[in-house]
């Protein structure tokens, strides 16, 4: 199924997920679950460490769990062995929130900022969220390159002071070319819980444009339980 835009293709299986090819406008595959399980209570008992917290794979069998608890961890043990079969190098976190860039006041490259991912090989981001806020993605069609927005270059020019034919690899060099501003009137898609997201990814040679998307702000006092890789 084919939605938003025809930005979003949905399928019902990992299989599916990994071996349906990007085309045309279709940037992001959704395996779509309601799952079953108590996440928050992973989230509780997960010692934290800072702002994010990897868990380990060991750490998840040691931990002590209601039954409840127990069939969320089933569930993060497997999609961690079907991403790893795939090849993929997924981490599961307990994310309090990201840090913040504040250099500029025009101009934010953290991941609360609409961004795309970018690679020298082609490579997919896969996200699933399984507690707290969700992710968001946005159409391409609704959103612009800020380094493309005229009152914005003019300050990223303010900030150079090579020769012109360096400035577009100083945007590239800084990351600010991989972020994108929401046009008036868009409409950004919660990626929801429990979904296996694939998104694209900008690398040489893909088919498609890459995915719009970003981080959520998070809930004072509510940590999200994110794998991504």
């Amino acid at each position: 199924m084919i939605d938003s835009e025809n930005q979003i293709h949905r399928v019902t299986n990992f299989q599916d997920l990994v071996s349906t090819p990007f085309s045309g406008a279709i940037n992001a595959i959704c395996w779509a679950r309601e799952l079953v399980g108590d996440f928050s209570e992973i989230v509780e008992k997960v010692a934290l460490s800072g702002n994010i917290t990897t868990i380990e794979q060991e750490e998840l069998y040691e931990l002590q769990l209601s039954e409840q608890g127990q069939l969320a961890r089933e569930i993060l043990l497997n999609d961690l062995k079907l991403l790893k079969a795939y090849g993929a190098s997924p981490a599961l976190n307990v994310i309090r929130y990201y840090e913040r860039d504040d250099a500029y006041p025009f101009f934010s490259t953290d991941v609360y900022s609409f961004h795309v991912d970018r690679s020298l090989v082609p490579v997919d981001t896969f996200l699933c969220t399984y507690y707290g806020e969700s992710s968001e993605i946005l159409p391409n069609s609704q959103c612009e390159k800020k380094v493309l927005i005229p009152e914005i270059r003019d300050e990223l020019r303010k900030l150079y002071d090579g020769a012109d034919e360096g400035f577009e690899s100083f945007l590239s060099e800084n990351f600010f070319d991989l972020h994108y501003q929401a046009k008036p009137g868009a409409r950004p898609v919660s990626l929801g819980l429990g979904n296996l997201w694939r998104l694209a990814v900008d690398h040489p040679g893909s088919p498609v444009p890459p995915c719009v998307h970003r981080a959520p702000k998070e809930k004072p006092g509510q940590n999200r339980l994110l794998m991504i890789c």
